[in-house]
């Protein structure tokens, strides 16, 4: 056990989990009036498309199954990405604190003249999720961190189909949020750019005492 404590030690990592699920609960309870508005003419010539649920949804275990391969693997990929999304989300919400903001784009469900399954998962996240604090977008921040952290990988360099599976799904997702009408382009937008600043933090830098290997790369 001891062992095996010393072994997965960068586990205390995961403590960031419940200070960012507090904090994001406060502001989707308190930004619920006053808020600016984000909308860009480009959000009026994108129609919404319920078959985007699909990518969206998966975005949920594209994150998880990126980070737990990383602790099981890689320690110092692991750090890595841990400061790309958590710094990244910490961003976010000091941004959605500082700015409260939110969209108006969602269009009425039971107007669309069509009810299938993928209209009604669009509903449940509707209820779900408050259009407020969307900008930067934290899908398209994870995605793309997520993403830029496997083409950083060394024992995934030759795994061709995984990384070009990864981009397309990480493109699919980041269009995802605005043909649901979850996000404004101009939240991408930002999201992007916070991407490219996290990913110049995250792996610039040479964190050269931190253990590369916990053991063997399993192979995928």
């Amino acid at each position: 056990m001891k062992r095996l404590l010393h072994k997965y030690s960068h586990a205390w990592v995961f403590l960031y989990f419940p200070i960012y699920l507090i904090w994001f609960y406060f502001l989707e309870q308190t930004v619920t009036e006053e808020y600016h508005i984000v909308h860009t003419k480009l959000d009026d010539f994108i129609p919404f498309n319920e078959l985007f649920i699909i990518p969206y949804l998966l975005w949920f275990a594209f994150i998880a199954a990126v980070m737990l391969y990383f602790f099981f693997t890689n320690k110092r990929d692991f750090y890595r990405i841990c400061i790309f999304l958590f710094v990244g989300m910490t961003v976010c919400l000091l941004i959605y604190t500082i700015w409260p903001n939110g969209h108006n784009l969602r269009p009425n469900l039971a107007t669309l003249g069509r009810d299938n399954l993928f209209v009604r998962l669009v509903g449940f996240i509707y209820a779900a999720d408050t259009p407020t604090n969307v900008c930067p977008s934290i899908h398209v921040l994870n995605s793309v961190g997520c993403c830029i952290a496997i083409f950083h990988s060394s024992s995934l360099k030759n795994k061709r189909f995984l990384r070009a599976a990864t981009l397309i799904l990480t493109v699919a997702i980041c269009a995802s949020t605005v043909f649901l009408k979850q996000h404004s382009c101009f939240d991408v937008f930002c999201g992007l750019l916070l991407a490219l600043v996290m990913h110049w933090l995250a792996y610039l830098p040479k964190f050269s005492r931190i253990p590369e290997e916990i053991h063997e790369t399993s192979t995928i």
